[in-house]
């Protein structure tokens, strides 16, 4: 079993509805749901575009999956994470976008927000000691080959490539896509998710997730809200 932590909207905000609708999976749940029909896609080519994000669910990675380690408890790390996230200063990002990252597409923000950075630098560091080491079999998986040498040394001393320096907040909507099948999905994820993109996105909270089993789907196991409780009903800065 391993956890991650992560930002997601409410299962009420109308984003986590249409991520929802796009995956296949809601991440709050865990159950299936029925894809919408969409214009130049076929249900068959969404399932298999989505297969990789859906087993996650809809998510922007704070800290990536981990293993306990063994000196520590779940109950320990829910009581650091509340305790935790009752220092942060809640948060908007200016607006999300749909952007296509090497052979993936995902949703990003569409100007740099130092403050997603800011949290999940502090996260990472903030709840290492929870981490049991890497095995040599995921280390492998990682393909370190291929990884820069900024990237070797995060993977080896935080357990992922991608953090600090080398993080970029993104919230995954597909598996790698093939060259000539970017136009048709790209159109698509535009025509689902622009409507509902309009607005910033207000990052308030905190997602604990959790692996079912071994190697099974993601799902969120709790959310835990920003500040203060006195000062959480306060106004929310727009920062981009």
């Amino acid at each position: 079993m391993r956890y991650a932590i992560c930002f997601t909207p409410a299962a009420s905000d109308p984003l986590s509805y249409v991520a929802a609708n796009w995956l296949g999976r809601n991440v709050f749940s865990g159950e299936t749901v029925e894809p919408t029909a969409i214009r130049g896609l076929s249900i068959h080519e969404i399932a298999f575009h989505t297969a990789m994000p859906r087993r996650y669910g809809f998510h922007g990675v704070l800290k990536a999956p981990f293993r306990l380690a063994a000196d520590v408890t779940e109950a320990q790390l829910l009581r650091d994470l509340m305790r935790f996230c009752g220092t942060l200063t809640p948060f908007h990002i200016n607006r999300l976008e749909v952007a296509r990252l090497g052979a993936f597409y995902s949703l990003v923000p569409s100007l740099p927000c130092e403050h997603a950075h800011y949290l999940a630098s502090a996260v990472v560091q903030e709840f290492d000691r929870f981490r049991a080491p890497l095995s040599e079999a995921e280390i492998e998986r990682t393909d370190p080959g291929g990884l820069s040498a900024a990237q070797f040394a995060n993977l080896h001393r935080w357990g992922s490539p991608y953090v600090m320096d080398e993080f970029r907040f993104h919230m995954p909507l597909t598996g790698p896509v093939s060259h000539c099948d970017m136009p048709r999905v790209e159109q698509a994820l535009r025509a689902v998710f622009e409507p509902v993109l309009a607005d910033r996105v207000k990052v308030a909270n905190v997602a604990l997730m959790i692996e079912e089993g071994n190697g099974g789907p993601f799902r969120v196991h709790s959310l835990h809200p920003m500040g203060k409780v006195s000062a959480r009903r306060d106004r929310v800065p727009a920062l981009a």
